[in-house]
């Protein structure tokens, strides 16, 4: 897997993992909203929803714990690298720049004939 679509899918992870939160703070008020309404399937409901809840928490607990392992794990790889290769690695960066440069005076340029 490459570096950008490994970055991709530590975004789209990171996101994922903030929507989920995002979602359980909303079923959590509801829950607090709907507390006072009475009768026995109200209460059943409200069960099977915690319980729901309570399971999403904790797999949203192991997904994030995965997510920081991988950056962790992504961030050594790429420091030793850099240390056994420091030559190759400033070769890499310069072409980078160099490409970066490149696009935006392209960029630049386009922009200032239209």
């Amino acid at each position: 897997m490459s570096t950008n679509s490994n970055q991709a899918a530590a975004v789209t992870r990171e996101k994922l993992v903030e929507d989920v939160k995002v979602l359980t703070k909303d079923v959590q008020d509801l829950l607090k909203a709907t507390a006072t309404v009475v009768g026995e399937k109200a209460a059943e409901a409200r069960v099977k929803v915690e319980e729901s809840l309570k399971v999403a928490q904790d797999k949203l607990s192991v997904v994030q714990d995965s997510v920081k392992a991988k950056g962790r794990e992504a961030a050594a790889v790429t420091d030793e690298y850099v240390r056994d290769n420091p030559w190759s690695a400033v070769g890499i960066a310069a072409g980078v720049g160099f490409l970066l440069g490149l696009g935006f005076a392209a960029g630049t340029f386009l922009r200032r004939r239209d």
